[in-house]
């Protein structure tokens, strides 16, 4: 008679703390687009293939496609802040392989607001602003304002 065996794998795979999601917000909150990308415009996708200790840390980060002007270190860096939560493998130590694709887009530019439409016209006034005003003409300006 054979043993039973509870779960779907003797071996439990690494997790990062908070799932998916989590891992998403942490990427995004610690990338920093590299100078020389911006200059460059330079956009694309990093993929990158890392080890997973019995530890939870990263380690044996390796690339399989780069991206250049500073992104590819960019993306290393990234992926070697990252520490997963690992439950004990029954004392083996093993060494588990992910791969993990960094998105590099540049930053979406704010259009810069059109100035407004001035316009202006000029008329005759029909009387004096004040009774002891010179006989000269005098003229009201209306300035006008659309946005």
């Amino acid at each position: 008679m054979k043993k039973e065996v509870k779960g779907s794998s003797i071996l439990k795979k690494p997790e990062y703390p908070g799932g998916m999601k989590a891992l998403r917000a942490f990427i995004t909150k610690h990338l920093t687009y590299p100078e020389e990308a911006l200059k460059e415009k330079v956009e694309g996708t990093v993929h990158i293939r890392y080890g997973i200790d019995y530890t939870g840390k990263v380690v044996d980060v390796k690339v399989i496609k780069g991206l250049g002007s500073g992104c590819t270190e960019e993306a290393i860096r990234l992926v070697s802040m990252l520490r997963f939560n690992l439950e004990r493998t029954r004392g083996v130590r093993v060494l588990f392989h992910k791969k993990i694709q960094i998105h590099f887009r540049l930053p979406m530019e704010a259009p810069s607001p059109a100035p407004p439409d001035i316009g202006y016209t000029i008329t005759p006034s029909k009387k004096p602003t004040t009774p002891t005003a010179d006989p000269k003409k005098s003229y009201t300006i209306t300035i006008t304002y659309s946005s």
